[in-house]
């Protein structure tokens, strides 16, 4: 896949996420508005989604992956070869491939023919989120030009943010009072809640653990698919100091 090409389509992707948030996060708030539900929580409570913050982290990616191939990072360096991203930025990419791969198989599996507590869904604000987006990533771990290979350790920083995400999800949950429905909590998919869970936190724990264990293993894909299609570390900091 040529490099440019490829970059306009992480930028072109990067917008369309972006639309399809703000379109979202519009129809929220003022549907909040519309029933005199306060705007502050109700716009805490959007950013609380994973879907929200995976989709939000891949516009961030997305961008700076496209920018720096479109000014020469996916160019051709001195060396004659064209440079690859730096570690770091291969693993926060690799994280967020991640997290946008488990946001379309949870919500496809479990969570599509379910309401959220959002306010009135924009559909296809929807689709983008939550299954279009997430192809892209997919495509972009399979097809993205000159990423680069890392060793396993990366599976370790794949699972620090949903970890503290589901720590801020359960420890905050008990402590709102959902002026949307009354309830003395607040969660923002109904396989956390234990209050609606037959086996209350029982059920929380065996969704968490079934969703952790999907998380490493889409994680361990990447970082596989990564190691047979990328560039070698080694071969990366020659490539990179050569430019």
């Amino acid at each position: 896949m040529n490099p440019r090409l490829w970059s306009l389509l992480r930028l072109a992707v990067a917008a369309l996420i972006v639309a399809a948030i703000v379109a979202q996060l519009i129809r929220s708030t003022t549907n909040s508005i519309e029933k005199g539900w306060p705007v502050a929580p109700t716009i805490i409570d959007f950013f609380s989604f994973f879907t929200i913050l995976s989709n939000a982290l891949a516009v961030v990616v997305l961008l700076i992956g496209g920018i720096l191939m479109l000014r020469g990072t996916g160019g051709e360096g001195a060396a004659g070869k064209s440079a690859v991203e730096s570690r770091g930025f291969a693993t926060v990419l690799v994280c967020v491939s991640t997290y946008m791969i488990i946001t379309g198989i949870v919500y496809n599996l479990l969570l599509r023919n379910i309401p959220l507590p959002q306010g009135a869904t924009v559909p296809w604000s929807n689709e983008i989120l939550h299954v279009w987006a997430p192809i892209f990533l997919l495509l972009d771990v399979l097809l993205a030009p000159r990423r680069r290979a890392l060793g396993w350790s990366a599976l370790g920083a794949v699972v620090v943010f949903p970890l503290v995400w589901l720590a801020y999800t359960l420890i905050r949950g008990p402590l709102l009072h959902d002026f949307r429905t009354g309830n003395a909590w607040w969660y923002p998919y109904p396989f956390l809640n234990p209050n609606v869970q037959p086996w209350g936190y029982g059920g929380v724990a065996l969704y968490s653990i079934g969703i952790a264990i999907a998380i490493v293993a889409v994680g361990a894909f990447t970082v596989w698919v990564g190691r047979r299609r990328g560039i070698p570390v080694d071969e990366a900091s020659t490539t990179a100091a050569a430019v």
